[in-house]
């Protein structure tokens, strides 16, 4: 006996390994072999879409999803209109939608009032500091480049930078197309601004810019280009999720109104990606498109500078009263600031505006993109 006590001893290891194997491995082989994860979504043969979620003990389940109409609420704002589900005997609510378009959509439950993702569900988005939603890609010719389709894949870079502007050590996403690492050429770039409470993870996630890039570029209906994806927010260092808030100072103060970022973008970030990625330093190269927020800072940055860019993409914005923001523009210059543009003749300066925003942003997205691409191949 005493030999084993001194093997044991001097290898307590063992004990550890043989209390984990007697302990646990009969309760998870009983807790795999119990769980049944639900189908929800479930795509239908006619897109139709199925929900379900297992809730026994909630009195009212409803979905809602950004395919559905904006409805007047009790308290006089907007709200989405809602699905309502039925439970059956085992507790497991469900309900059909109508026919949905190929699209990517983002959704959530509301269960017994409480905005719920879909357990069953593992694909998510972040809607930058307004929701994280379930996600449902409805297959079709309409949402096909949303998927990571079959062909070489582009890279995803995590930058960060200094902004002496904003006084903020700050991070942004540069997208490269496929094959950039191992060329020697210089490519066009395209700086693509978000909107309104998103960050600089919006376009690569929620937005799946990554794979529009990739299967745009893979199918030659877009030249290979970089796109850089910054934060609009003039007082973030980065995403909310990354980066802790950051101590207001005179230089960053107020929001996306400030003219900060736009001065931000032309004095710290394009010089960084000129000088730290191959790219075409010319204006015949450079791109700047930007959605809602990111169409006022697209506005307002080529007013500034008028000679950066020869294709400039406006999405889902016009010209906008500030004054709401606290913000006092003289509108004085406008014309002047016009006539200055016109002067540089970009190549393209393209306005869109949408009644349904979250599907049509991507589409608009795509359309610039191969606008851009299509007259870079002329030259």
């Amino acid at each position: 006996m005493k030999p084993f006590l001194k093997f044991i001893l001097n290898h307590p290891y063992l004990i550890l390994i043989t209390v984990l194997t007697i302990g646990l491995t009969p309760a998870t082989g009983q807790e795999v072999g119990q769980t049944e994860r639900l189908i929800s979504p479930e795509i239908n043969p006619d897109n139709s879409v199925t929900f379900r979620i297992n809730a026994p003990k909630a009195t009212s389940v409803e979905v809602t999803g950004n395919w559905m109409p904006m409805i007047s609420n009790v308290a006089g704002g907007l709200m989405r209109k809602t699905l309502v589900l039925t439970k059956d005997n085992k507790g497991v609510w469900s309900a059909k939608s109508e026919v949905l378009a190929p699209e990517l959509y983002g959704y959530s439950f509301l269960v017994d009032g409480v905005a719920t993702l879909d357990p069953s569900n593992l694909m998510i988005a972040r809607d930058g500091i307004f929701r994280t939603e379930s996600m449902l890609y409805v297959p079709g010719e309409g949402s096909d480049l949303y998927w990571a389709n079959k062909g070489p894949k582009g890279s995803i870079h995590e930058i960060w930078y200094e902004s002496p502007t904003l006084e903020l050590t700050r991070r942004m996403v540069v997208y490269t197309p496929p094959g950039y690492e191992t060329s020697t050429v210089d490519y066009p770039v395209l700086y693509l601004l978000h909107g309104g409470g998103g960050d600089e993870e919006a376009w690569s996630t929620l937005g799946v810019a990554p794979n529009i890039m990739d299967n745009l570029i893979n199918s030659g209906k877009a030249k290979a280009m970089i796109v850089v994806m910054t934060n609009g927010n003039p007082s973030q260092a980065a995403a909310f999720t990354v980066s802790p808030k950051q101590i207001v100072t005179s230089t960053n103060v107020g929001g996306m109104a400030n003219m900060q970022f736009e001065k931000s973008l032309i004095h710290d970030v394009i010089p960084y990606i000129t000088a730290h990625f191959r790219v075409k330093s010319d204006k015949e190269n450079r791109a700047l498109t930007g959605l809602s927020m990111g169409g006022l800072q697209t506005i307002n940055t080529s007013f500034m500078e008028p000679t950066l860019f020869d294709y400039i993409g406006v999405m889902s914005m016009g010209f906008a009263d500030l004054s709401r923001f606290g913000i006092d523009v003289d509108h004085s210059k406008r014309e002047q600031q016009i006539l200055a543009l016109k002067k540089e003749q970009p190549k393209v300066y393209w306005i869109a505006c949408v009644l349904s925003i979250f599907s049509s942003i991507l589409i608009i997205f795509c359309c610039f993109l191969l606008i851009f691409s299509f007259l870079l191949k002329r030259e």
